[in-house]
């Protein structure tokens, strides 16, 4: 059965129909050769000479070849293969031919196909009927023509008409073999011929740094809005379940805190999805994310479940001074600084000092938890570890600095941020952003 199978099978069938398809693409080169030959042949007729045929033929080959090198021509071949020669979809290359190599490839490719294709498509149109005529032989007498009576005497033998049923079946059988031969000729080259180049893989390698960066953007964008809201909810909830029954005034602030910072982790979580359902390329959707600024620094002190004192040099909030991008990147530093605060402040975390100072073509961000080193609480949430290297790789990516730890012998923690006033170029941020892809 599975010779049988690799004959007739539905493999089979669609590649005997991707050699047809070839066939009929090869059609208009061979009668721009018939023309070419019939000019030059003394005007005798080119489909009643086999020779003409055959130089239609070669002068069609490499009229395809040139038409191979459009761009266009791969991806509707690779199309083609991948339905119907049974090609894994991974082994071909996506997009048209933009370089040289490829190019060349897709050229061979589809002069192979249109040479095969041709090839099998002229002996399905005239073989099966000769062969079936030849197996009738014993059986209508119309059948015997004079080509017969006039070729050579054994062909009037009795056992030559005996036996002409299995020769006209042998010929049907050849003709599936050959279409079978041709179909796994271009599935074996398939792959070599329209794969993917080096400079394909590294455009789609890029493509997937790009979009690995923009994964990680959005993966600290919720790591640091959703987390810190969670810690101030989670600490505002606590402190009012404790204090539920003796003092009502702070109570209702608590549920304010919460709902004010709800409603504002809600409209930036928003924004942060918008990014997901944008159709355009990784970089863009890194370009035109939007986000809260140091403009909106007021409302997240207010409710941050962390007492602030906040001194500021200059106006960061100026989009005139601060570039939005990085007015929004130093926007969440803050906020995961007052996160690690909540998270090691357990339920009463330290008081804060956060200064914004913007001097000298920068803007400095200084966090100071002031609780003794020795004295830090246990983290009150589980999980994080993930929020100093965000905010590192925040500033890095705009061609900032940061530093993190104790500092002098004031027995406090320290959490600094150097960032430019105005952004990277964006090749250099892509860059930068590859880098620290694969570092990680």
């Amino acid at each position: 059965m599975k010779p049988l199978a690799a004959l007739f099978g539905r493999r089979a069938r669609l590649r005997w129909l991707h050699l047809i398809i070839g066939g009929a693409l090869l059609m208009p080169y061979f009668l721009v050769g018939t023309v070419l030959v019939g000019m030059t042949n003394g005007g005798e007729p080119v489909f009643s000479s086999p020779s003409a045929q055959f130089a239609a033929f070669g002068l069609a080959l490499p009229m395809a070849a040139v038409t191979g090198f459009f761009g266009l021509v791969r991806p509707l071949s690779v199309a083609a293969a991948r339905a119907l020669c049974g090609v894994p979809p991974a082994l071909l290359a996506d997009g048209p031919a933009r370089t040289r190599q490829a190019r060349v490839r897709t050229a061979g490719w589809y002069t192979l196909h249109l040479a095969l294709g041709g090839i099998v498509s002229g002996a399905t149109l005239t073989l099966p009927p000769f062969a079936v005529a030849v197996a009738a032989l014993p059986f209508v007498r119309g059948l015997r023509g004079t080509w017969l009576l006039d070729g050579p005497r054994v062909l009037r033998e009795p056992w030559v008409l005996a036996l002409a049923p299995l020769a006209g079946l042998a010929m049907l059988l050849a003709l599936a073999l050959a279409a079978a031969v041709a179909g796994e000729v271009l599935a074996r080259r398939a792959p070599v011929l329209l794969g993917p180049t080096p400079e394909d893989r590294l455009a789609a390698a890029e493509r997937r740094a790009a979009d690995l960066a923009v994964r990680n953007r959005l993966a600290r964008e919720l790591h640091d809005s959703v987390g810190h809201a969670l810690s101030a909810v989670t600490l505002q909830a606590g402190a009012a379940r404790r204090v539920l029954d003796r003092d009502p005034e702070f109570v209702r602030e608590a549920l304010t805190a919460i709902e004010e910072t709800t409603r504002r982790t809600v409209g930036e979580l928003d924004s942060v999805l918008g990014l997901l359902r944008q159709d355009g390329e990784p970089d863009e959707a890194a370009d035109t994310a939007h986000g809260p600024g140091l403009d909106a620094l007021d409302g997240l002190l207010a409710y941050s479940g962390v007492p602030v004192a906040y001194e500021r040099e200059g106006d960061p909030g100026d989009p005139g001074v601060v570039d939005p991008v990085v007015s929004r990147e130093a926007y969440r530093i803050v906020q995961e600084g007052l996160s690690n605060a909540l998270r090691h402040g357990g339920g009463a975390p330290p008081p804060v000092r956060l200064l914004i100072a913007v001097r000298e073509g920068e803007a400095e961000l200084e966090i100071v938890m002031e609780n003794p080193l020795g004295e830090r609480p246990a983290v009150a949430r589980p999980g994080g570890g993930r929020g100093l290297r965000g905010i590192a790789e925040r500033a890095v990516l705009l061609g900032g600095r940061t530093g993190a730890g104790p500092s002098g012998d004031d027995g406090v923690w320290r959490l600094t941020a150097r960032l430019p006033l105005t952004v990277m170029t964006r090749g250099s941020v892509s860059d930068t952003a590859g880098r620290t892809e694969e570092r990680r």
